[in-house]
């Protein structure tokens, strides 16, 4: 992975490091975690702005520090994600699986290839509701899979980036959390194992600040 050189005060905002990030995600999502508040924001921002530039790519940012329940959550993807007024379920009719299913009926040009969905501070909501936060990565990442190896629609690729503090990294650590398994339903199988024939999702982890420092732990 490239490293950054630069030695100004931000050093998430120089470097070359994008493309090799980018990269980790052509099979899985990214979580990536600092203690650092400010570097987690510089490193989703460096993103966003890398990914704004591809082609065919659309980018939505969520807020993290302002989602601790559904309702918040639901109010930042229908302000992302066109489409009608958004339930303040999971699942269901105009459910955030359904908005998360969508595509903008207004674009013009070449539908969009890519999708990412940035999502700063995500450790706000985990540390609120941990249950609401597994339904919500669960959801994610269960569309992506199945935009990706089921739907019938032209193909969209979708990745999530989850940015946040240490707590967020033992979330990803635990293999019963929604970034190693699909999210139980009391059924044999779970439903996107069901639905996507994937046994479990694909997350990637990464430390920030191994971007500044290669040699830290």
């Amino acid at each position: 992975m490239g490293v950054l050189t630069s030695q100004s005060n931000n050093p998430l905002l120089g470097g070359r490091w994008q493309a090799d990030v980018l990269a980790m995600t052509d099979e899985s999502h990214l979580v990536a975690w600092s203690p650092s508040p400010r570097r987690q924001l510089d490193f989703l921002a460096s993103m966003g702005q890398f990914l704004q530039a591809q082609r065919h790519t659309e980018v939505f940012r969520f807020q993290g520090r302002h989602i601790y329940d559904l309702d918040s959550f639901c109010a930042q993807l229908e302000h992302g994600i066109p489409g009608p007024s958004l339930a303040r379920r999971v699942h269901g009719p105009r459910g955030v699986v359904s908005l998360l299913r969508g595509r903008d009926p207004a674009h013009c040009g070449p539908a969009s290839r890519y999708r990412y969905l940035l999502w700063d501070d995500a450790h706000v909501l985990l540390e609120n509701d941990r249950q609401l936060f597994g339904e919500l990565v669960d959801a994610i990442v269960g569309v992506s899979a199945e935009s990706e190896y089921v739907s019938d629609d032209l193909l969209l690729i979708q990745r999530a980036m989850f940015a946040g503090n240490a707590a967020l990294k033992t979330y990803a650590d635990d293999p019963k959390s929604q970034f190693n398994i699909w999210l139980p339903d009391g059924f044999d199988e779970a439903f996107w194992e069901v639905v996507t024939g994937i046994a479990a999702p694909s997350v990637t982890t990464l430390s920030i600040d191994r971007l500044i420092d290669p040699n830290r732990r």
